[in-house]
């Protein structure tokens, strides 16, 4: 049972995501939160699996309520739920250590399999924003430095050929059978990889390699 804490200042949408993912059978909501004090406090309280927040929240916003769990030991993986597409906010929740970013007009069962990639440590980019999301994200802000030797000597062979695959938005499921390998085989490569980029999540892991050139952004068709 995967448990959740939502947090957003709206009553409606509060409800309203309660209602949707309280209704799955794996998914559990544990806990509401109307602000991000809040959802920091009961989410220290009550330890849910994953923490679904809204951006621009009273007392303390998304981001900084973002920085704070990801910070916890172990950290609270952070779905980001939001009407903004592309914004300030949305670049700062990354750098924070979010595991994930959707908006909450996406279908019913886009969110609900979010959730279960962020609990289930794949993280989630909504797939209709990637390209303009890390476009705008590499060009305007930095994870770490680009370096003249990028991942080179950083990475196993590997290692690479899953973070490629992993900037085109693959599971660790659809990784496995692409090389042929075991899913656990592919949790240790990313569990490995992670602090050698010096991030906390698959989807920071996507855009270091973006900054870093070792993939680029796609042309629109």
């Amino acid at each position: 049972m995967i448990r959740l804490l939502i947090a957003d200042d709206q009553p409606l949408v509060r409800a309203g995501l309660s209602g949707l993912l309280g209704t799955e059978p794996d998914l559990e909501v544990v806990a509401t939160a109307a602000d991000g004090r809040e959802a920091v406090d009961l989410a220290c309280e009550l330890r849910p699996d994953v923490a679904c927040l809204d951006i621009r929240m009273p007392v303390l916003d998304g981001i900084e309520a973002t920085r704070e769990l990801t910070a916890l030991d172990p950290p609270i993986p952070v779905l980001i739920l939001t009407t903004f597409d592309l914004d300030d906010y949305v670049f700062g929740a990354l750098e924070a250590g979010a595991a994930g970013f959707l908006l909450k007009d996406a279908d019913p069962e886009v969110i609900v399999r979010a959730v279960q990639q962020v609990a289930a440590g794949q993280g989630t980019l909504d797939q209709t924003l990637t390209r303009r999301i890390l476009a705008e994200f590499v060009q305007r802000r930095s994870l770490q430095p680009v370096t003249v030797q990028g991942a080179d000597g950083l990475l196993t062979t590997r290692e690479l050929e899953i973070l490629g695959l992993l900037a085109q938005g693959m599971s660790n499921e659809e990784i496995a059978h692409e090389l042929v390998v075991e899913i656990t085989t592919v949790k240790s490569h990313v569990a490995r990889m992670l602090p050698k980029l010096g991030v906390r999540s698959r989807l920071q892991a996507v855009v270091w390699a973006y900054q870093n050139r070792i993939v680029t952004v796609p042309e629109a068709p």
